[in-house]
């Protein structure tokens, strides 16, 4: 088949589900509107591999096809066309895949939520927008994208508006992304200026000559190249929630937890860590950005994976590891090792996604109770969940055996990422020796609050009761059908058919009675992605690690990633022994460690967490990120708003200004009203000041 077609319905699938979806949804009902959107995600991700498998076994060529003028003003030229190289080719399997499967996976869950033509349509446009992104051949198509995935991951967030909590994290990560974006904007702006192009094809063939060139200012010199990519990666930042505008991230939450997975595993949070590989023909030519990207990726890992520690909503837990694994992709790229950090990208969206769909599934087993205080002893209520989430944590602890190269997918593309770390560092690049260590602590702490998730979840006694549950269910489905005015839940429980859980999602196993309510699988529709990610998460690095890191990564990328001058193939190779084994001895550590206080000694984890001790509350209130910028930022623009508003507008504006003027002529025309007292008196009494008056100034005037 044509690729080029092929690429064409890649693309617009999406687009074409979610209009159906979101303009005729109420007119062709719920069961269509899913049924088109899940079946053109399915398309797109069938033929997504059929253009992969092409290109890595069949001597596909990179080719742009353009479809139609985007924005052309003078010399700025921007097209709407479909770029695919190597970058673009693993994308498309990563995007279309997981959306796909978190399409199916919301029918299970989202059964009887009475929005669902919404939901598919804002999933599908999501899907879109992100395939805008990462096909783009210039920075503008680029920046329609990187702008469309926060819209829609906004609109999705916020998905059940009736909740502040909701309302408030949708905002959240739309301010905050905005300024991520902002950064993005002046590094698009300044690339533009200083090279008179956007196109990626055009610009980077002219970076090498404008090394050198750059601006004086307060004492210093600012390279040119620098401060592009600086300005670029704050958008990455941003995107990607990097450290400093890391906030948003775990409050999305907040959404359905299918968005949970389609934001954290692999497609918005990963743009950021596309983007940086996407333009590392310019980024090898910016050491001081590197280095930025470096610091700021092993902060994240580090930051991010000591909060994880101590959290006890299995969402959030989840998500705070998302923080932590892109920091390992950035600092991959921050060395040079751009492949490696593809290759991260790559397997991670299988076991993420599985983690946070498998979290899902054990919140719908559990009356929509998500924190883990209140689990235990689930491994005999669902096993299916059980042992797809223990494949998900085996696969992100990177388990392997070093040597013969068998292991998970995490354990391939990890421990290529900290071997090039310390190659980088012999290599002399500056931070490398920084960003290994700092891996391969991360890499323990990875381990221990993986395995605490799933011993905490899976194992120990319960410590719950089915009257728990019970109260729970009837708390939440109350509250909800309190919000949605509708009587499906009613209807079901007479029918003996489904109940409503929390937010809509059907509830498959609910007891007869009080005190009935017992764990439960999911549905088959929310199983099977969970089995299919199970495979990605076992096999993904397995399969492609040759391609990706190995010996036919030249044949592979084909010139889509810059090859730095650090070999990142078979680094291992050339490490010491100590580095080689120093990530699977950590991340066994990490496993006894969890092991011992959640099932050896259960209850430890309980009593630690109780003495709140200095670190535990600093890890707990995530640095207290959250109450500084609430201080600063928050407080000061609540405080120059109100200023410029209160201050500015009402009473200076307003208050000399119409308001001013309207109030001194009502004043005035009560005053005139009084002196019109229908008196004769009154009158007469007037006309002689007037005499008076005028007397008194023709005397003075004589006078003179």
């Amino acid at each position: 088949m044509d690729p080029k077609l092929l690429v064409t319905v890649i693309l617009f699938g999406p687009l074409i589900g979610a209009a159906v979806a979101g303009l005729f949804g109420k007119r062709i009902g719920d069961k269509a509107s899913m049924t088109v959107t899940t079946g053109f995600l399915f398309l797109s991700a069938i033929l997504s591999w059929v253009v992969f498998s092409q290109w890595t076994w069949g001597g596909l060529e990179p080719f742009t096809v353009t479809y139609a003028p985007f924005i052309h003003v003078g010399n700025f030229i921007s097209n709407w066309s479909f770029r695919l190289d190597g970058l673009s080719a693993v994308m498309l399997v990563v995007v279309t895949t997981v959306s796909s499967l978190v399409h199916l996976y919301s029918w299970g869950y989202m059964a009887d939520d009475p929005s669902k033509p919404r939901f598919f349509a804002y999933l599908s446009l999501f899907t879109f927008a992100m395939l805008s992104l990462i096909s783009a051949a210039d920075f503008m198509q680029l920046f329609f994208g990187w702008e469309g995935v926060g819209l829609a991951s906004y609109l999705l967030i916020g998905f059940w508006h009736h909740k502040a909590t909701a309302n408030a994290a949708s905002i959240k990560a739309f301010v905050v992304n905005r300024v991520g974006d902002f950064g993005f904007a002046l590094g698009i702006m300044t690339a533009y200026w200083a090279f008179g192009t956007i196109e990626f094809a055009k610009l980077f063939p002219l970076i090498q000559a404008s090394v050198g060139q750059g601006w004086d200012f307060a004492g210093g010199r600012f390279s040119l190249i620098d401060l592009t990519c600086f300005l670029l990666f704050i958008g990455a930042m941003g995107k990607s929630a990097q450290f400093f505008l890391h906030t948003w991230l775990p409050d999305a939450m907040e959404g359905p937890t299918p968005v949970s997975a389609l934001i954290h595993a692999a497609t918005m949070v990963t743009a950021g860590v596309y983007m940086v590989c996407l333009l590392s023909p310019m980024f090898e030519y910016a050491p001081v950005a590197k280095n930025i990207v470096t610091v700021i990726g092993a902060v994240t890992a580090l930051f991010a994976a000591t909060v994880g520690l101590t959290q006890n909503d299995i969402k959030r837990v989840i998500a705070y590891s998302t923080c932590s694994q892109l920091g390992y992709m950035f600092f991959a790229a921050g060395v040079g090792a751009y492949q490696a950090a593809m290759f991260h990208l790559f397997t991670h969206a299988f076991f993420k996604a599985l983690l946070f769909l498998g979290a899902g599934s054990v919140i719908h087993g559990m009356a929509h109770e998500q924190d883990m205080r209140r689990y235990g002893a689930l491994q005999k209520y669902l096993p299916i969940t059980y042992a797809v989430m223990t494949i998900g944590t085996i696969a992100i602890t990177g388990l392997g055996i070093p040597g013969i190269e068998i292991g998970f997918a995490g354990f391939y593309s990890k421990d290529a990422i900290i071997h090039a770390a310390y190659e980088a560092g012999g290599a002399g690049h500056p931070l490398g020796y920084f960003a290994f260590f700092i891996g391969i602590l991360v890499a323990g702490l990875t381990a221990f609050y993986s395995w605490r998730v799933a011993f905490f979840t899976f194992n120990g006694h319960a410590r719950w009761t089915p009257e728990d549950l019970e109260h729970h269910w009837h708390n939440r489905d109350h509250a909800h059908d309190a919000v949605h005015d509708d009587h499906a839940h009613a209807a079901a429980a007479e029918s003996h058919s489904e109940p409503e859980t929390d937010h809509g999602h059907a509830d498959h196993g609910h007891g007869q009675g009080h005190g009935e309510y017992k764990p439960h699988e999911s549905p088959w529709t929310m199983r099977i992605p969970l089995l299919v990610l199970s495979l990605g998460a076992i096999f993904a690095g397995f399969l492609f690690h040759h391609q990706f890191i190995g010996e036919h990564n030249a044949e592979f990328w084909r010139g889509a990633i810059f090859h730095a001058p650090v070999e990142h193939a078979g680094a291992e190779h050339h490490a010491p022994l100590w580095v080689v084994w120093a990530p699977l001895v950590v991340s066994v550590g990490g496993l006894l460690v969890a092991a011992y206080m959640y099932i050896w000694r259960e209850g430890l984890g309980a009593k630690l967490a109780a003495n709140q001790g200095l670190l535990y509350v600093f890890f707990y209130n995530k640095w207290f990120f959250d109450e500084i910028y609430n201080a600063t930022f928050v407080r000061a623009a609540k405080f120059l708003g109100d200023l410029f508003w209160k201050g500015g507008d009402q009473k200076i504006i307003d208050g000399l200004g119409p308001d001013g003027v309207s109030a001194l002529s009502v004043e005035v025309g009560k005053g005139a009203g009084r002196l019109q007292s229908g008196y004769v008196y009154h009158y007469a009494f007037v006309m002689l000041l007037g005499v008076a008056g005028l007397l008194t100034y023709a005397l003075w005037a004589w006078a003179v």
